[in-house]
């Protein structure tokens, strides 16, 4: 277990890194989906370095931070709701040994938290433009904005899984002979 201080330290930091990504995402706004990505990989490391539940406790901060931080809310409750949690949930989502089912329930969650995504921005923040959005592509553009937004899951969770194993194999046994 390591001591107070490096966790303090490690979760601030990965926490202002986080903070900076959604910032960004107000800035560069044609990000505002990844840069949530990204802010969501960073939290791989809390969870390899120091447990799953200083990462939760990191993710709640970086949520809360977020939605006062951020210019756009859109990119906040992205992070929130669908590439934040993720990361941290994926951890016992991997200790499900059958391949296929571990591959459904991963998209099951997703899927589950894309519609709450869409029903929270649009009903209870009001913003409208995401109805518009998907009228472009006329009766079924919400089926295709879900399948176009399955497609990008796959991608993330291709991405988390080669940052994870790139950061046990190369940067940790680095880090390891430091201390």
């Amino acid at each position: 277990m390591k001591d107070i201080s490096y966790r303090v330290a490690l979760g601030g930091i990965v926490s202002a890194l986080c903070l900076v990504t959604m910032f960004l995402a107000g800035i560069i706004t044609p990000l505002y989906l990844l840069l949530p990505m990204i802010a969501g990989t960073l939290l791989v490391l809390i969870a390899e370095e120091v447990s799953i539940s200083w990462a939760l406790l990191t993710y709640i901060a970086v949520s809360l931070l977020s939605l006062f931080i951020t210019a756009d809310k859109e990119a906040a409750l992205i992070f929130i709701m669908l590439f934040g949690h993720y990361p941290i949930l994926r951890y016992y989502l991997q200790k499900i040994k059958l391949s296929p089912l571990r591959f459904a329930v991963k998209l099951m969650i997703f899927n589950i938290c894309a519609v709450s995504f869409f029903y929270v921005t649009v009903y209870l923040f009001g913003i409208k433009e995401m109805l518009e959005d998907m009228s472009d592509f006329g009766k079924y553009g919400s089926y295709i904005m879900l399948g176009v937004c399955n497609v990008v899951f796959i991608l993330y969770d291709l991405n988390l899984d080669l940052v994870y194993k790139g950061y046990i194999k190369r940067l940790m046994p680095k880090f390891k002979r430091k201390r």
